[in-house]
């Protein structure tokens, strides 16, 4: 039995899929209308992925103002060393 919370995953799965395919079919030899429909598609799956992303996960952090990106391992070491 799937739940409400595994249907919006696969979901989301399949609007992320959708997005790779048509990334792909851009890279090919396409008419103008074929292409501006395939941008439109995108356009269109990324809309949709973005809203059920935000109900399915309402919480969001955001920085604080002036705050800097958290550094990687490598970055700390660097600066720790000289």
């Amino acid at each position: 039995m799937m739940t409400m919370i595994d249907d919006k995953l696969a979901l989301l799965r399949t609007h992320r899929n959708n997005i790779s395919r048509y990334r792909r079919l851009l890279k090919t030899n396409l008419t103008d209308l074929e292409r501006r429909f395939i941008e439109r598609r995108v356009s269109e799956e990324r809309s949709a992925m973005e809203e059920l992303a935000a109900a399915t996960f309402p919480l969001t952090f955001q920085m604080p103002p002036g705050a800097t990106r958290a550094r990687t391992g490598s970055e700390a070491s660097a600066n720790a060393r000289g």
